[in-house]
């Protein structure tokens, strides 16, 4: 691996305007919007019954795109009921964007919102010095795990904090996904760091298998439109290369015969499909429900 090679971590604002461009090129919020029509009313059914005040907890709710409409949701399974919305998210920008997307919002008025910026484990690290856990009727963590060092650890001191038909959903790439080949062939050619683990359902759903907990995982197809990938010089591949490989600047950093394997690879129908003249990368997202 060419030395010149450096996490995408590495630069807090590449890594924000390659993440937005993933988001502009995919269907990751639409797949996302997509399970909470169909899927999530039935899941917190019964996390408010007989009571006065649902209790939320987002961990990494980042600006508040997704958590939005999950709270709309619940609004709608439990209409009047107060909603305690706590958010763990460790980036100060993210929330300032959070608060300006909650300022712009209509119908927030039964819930409370509050701010809490630190990573998971900063958090579980507090809530261990206080004398009485808070127990929580909907926990989610929405493609956040890969930035957490000890993964069990976090799943089983989440679900500690679950209160009775409570449940936790959390959402990562599948491990039918074309990032679980993709990481699978190539995480050891990629830079290291300490930041992010190379995760998928495969990963978590053996993790909660060995903790004995109970859950479901539904699977929703999502997929990333690459085909600027394979345009040299081309600004919007170039930031997609960055994100799918973790890389800065990876097109000009990475050997060659790095990038033309790769390049072959995401041709391939494990990796992508191809329809109506675009390479469709399989971005495909599990959907862990966790119960108490």
């Amino acid at each position: 691996m060419a030395s010149s090679m450096r996490s995408l971590f590495s630069d807090h604002g590449k890594y924000v305007e390659s993440f937005r461009r993933f988001l502009n090129n995919s269907t990751e919020h639409q797949c996302m919007q997509e399970f909470m029509d169909k899927k999530l009313p039935g899941i917190i059914a019964r996390i408010g019954d007989t009571k006065r005040e649902i209790k939320i907890l987002s961990i990494g709710g980042g600006a508040g795109e997704i958590d939005l409409p999950i709270l709309s949701k619940v609004q709608a399974q439990y209409p009047g009921v107060h909603i305690n919305n706590e958010v763990v998210e460790p980036s100060a920008e993210q929330i300032a964007k959070y608060k300006e997307l909650v300022a712009k919002t209509s119908n927030l008025e039964n819930i409370k919102f509050a701010w809490h910026k630190e990573t998971s484990s900063e958090y579980q690290t507090r809530m261990m010095e206080e004398k009485e856990l808070q127990k929580w009727d909907f926990i989610h963590m929405i493609q956040m795990l890969y930035y957490v060092k000890d993964i069990p650890a976090t799943l089983k001191f989440f679900h500690s904090l679950l209160g009775a038909n409570a449940k936790i959903l959390i959402t990562v790439v599948s491990g039918t996904s074309g990032w679980d080949k993709l990481w699978k062939k190539y995480r050891s050619r990629f830079p290291q760091n300490d930041l992010c683990q190379y995760v998928t359902s495969s990963d978590l759903t053996q993790m909660l298998d060995n903790l004995g907990l109970k859950y479901k995982c539904h699977d929703l197809l999502s997929v990333m439109d690459i085909s600027d990938c394979f345009i040299d010089g081309n600004e919007n591949g170039d930031l997609l290369w960055d994100f799918l490989t973790e890389t800065c600047n990876f097109n000009s950093t990475a050997p060659p015969d790095l990038k033309a394997e790769i390049l072959k690879d995401l041709q391939e129908p494990e990796f992508s499909i191809k329809k109506e003249g675009k390479v469709l990368f399989n971005n495909t997202l599990s959907f862990i429900v966790v119960e108490a």
